[in-house]
């Protein structure tokens, strides 16, 4: 006879979600290093696409994701600062919608230090570019900055996503859980 794993509590559900969290910053293979960030486009449509986590505040109160300065994200959230990130693990048959508030920063000491860390690393390039994020190019190339001649400034920007609540939801056999909550409240929700 097999054994049942036990129900997960609010608090445990809370820890294993900020645990998991600073795990996905670390560990590249982490299924949630890579969620979605989903924002309001300029023509008022939905615009989603894959980031990457970088930090977690403990406990979780904000997230934080790297882009390029120019990119339309960084505009879309300047006219509208609401943003939802979605994270999928197939590990723990978990979702996570996460709505947040976001503030981008483009300058700055904390800019210059991720700069610092990140000028040494392969990722480098994605923030050298001479070209905009979905910028047009007459032909393709991997190199974001192929036939520039003198490394030009970086275009790294932070967004610090501010969590407003989160929407959790576990699969299971025995039967789904939902759950949405802020860091005051908690309120069971059907499936």
């Amino acid at each position: 006879m097999a054994l049942e794993t036990p129900l997960l509590t609010e608090a445990d559900i809370r820890h294993r979600i900020g645990m998991e969290l600073q795990r996905a910053t670390q560990d590249r293979h982490h299924e949630w290093r890579t969620p979605v960030l989903a924002t309001v486009g300029a023509d008022h449509a939905p615009q989603a696409r894959t980031v990457v986590l970088r930090q977690v505040d403990t406990p979780v109160s904000a997230l934080q994701i790297f882009t390029d300065r120019r990119s339309p994200k960084v505009a879309e959230l300047a006219a509208s600062p609401h943003a939802t990130l979605v994270f999928w693990s197939a590990q723990l048959n978990w979702q996570l919608r996460v709505r947040t508030l976001a503030t981008v920063q483009r300058t700055g000491a904390e800019v210059d230090a991720v700069w610092m860390r990140v000028s040494q690393s392969a990722a480098a390039g994605d923030y050298l570019s001479a070209h905009a994020p979905g910028a047009a190019l007459s032909m393709p190339t991997g190199d974001a900055t192929a036939g520039q001649e003198a490394p030009p400034t970086h275009h790294l920007a932070l967004i610090t996503l501010q969590v407003q609540d989160m929407d959790w939801l576990e699969l299971a056999r025995s039967g789904h859980r939902r759950a949405v909550f802020s860091a005051e409240q908690w309120e069971w929700r059907v499936p």
